[in-house]
């Protein structure tokens, strides 16, 4: 009796920040991959009252693109397994790292503010880190800016620690104009791009393949 076939190996999503001094706190593997992942693109172009004739399809550059998901996180299996972490923290760690993707570093206020207050520095609001959001292998690596979160925590352990929650992310694609064309970020958001035309590419050869097989079908005489 033969068994059901190998499942395929489920790629995970994920969010990657840039973070020299801190690599590991930068990495969040999606525990579960969200069932639904809504996209939405509005096209950068030229101000209608400035346009004309011969000006009317031009655009500034790529469209502004927004990408909203929501992943679920559970700490059940980890604490019937005993992970000490899991016991000791449940999904605090998980939560803090989503969410220092929204906040500065905090040894850089702290530098910036020693420095304002010795008079050495002119203060310059501090950064978010460079983030990745990663659905699959090429296909989609995006420069990414985190701008909202909202967290429900559902369960909690005897210490109230959170064991189970729902996160709901809203990100906005980064692109080369954002970033710079020869920057980390802008040149992933090029090689998206290019991904992007060459998979349009493929649609059309497909289509066509389709219509001239269909076309030659109707063309048969039986």
């Amino acid at each position: 009796m033969s068994g059901f076939p190998p499942s395929p190996r489920l790629q995970k999503g994920a969010l990657v920040a840039v973070d020299l001094f801190n690599p590991l706190a930068s990495l969040i593997v999606f525990q579960y991959n969200p069932e639904t992942l809504t996209r939405s693109l509005t096209a950068n172009a030229q101000s209608s009252r400035t346009e004309q004739q011969t000006e009317v399809l031009r655009v500034l550059g790529p469209p502004a693109e927004t990408i909203n998901l929501e992943i679920e996180l559970d700490a059940t299996d980890q604490l019937e397994k005993g992970d000490p972490t899991a016991v000791a923290l449940g999904l605090h760690p998980t939560l803090a790292a989503l969410e220092n993707l929204l906040y500065p570093k905090s040894a850089k206020v702290i530098v910036d503010e020693v420095l304002r207050r010795a008079g050495m520095l002119e203060v310059t609001p501090p950064e978010q880190p460079l983030t990745f959001f990663v659905w699959g292998n090429i296909k989609r690596v995006l420069p990414v800016r985190v701008t909202e979160m909202s967290i429900t925590e559902e369960f909690f352990d005897p210490t109230l620690n959170p064991i189970r929650a729902r996160v709901r992310l809203g990100l906005r694609v980064l692109t080369y104009r954002d970033l710079g064309f020869l920057s980390v970020g802008g040149a992933a958001f090029l090689a998206h791009q290019i991904q992007k035309e060459l998979m349009a590419t493929q649609n059309g050869l497909g289509t066509l393949a389709s219509a001239s097989f269909s076309l030659s079908q109707g063309l048969t005489i039986t």
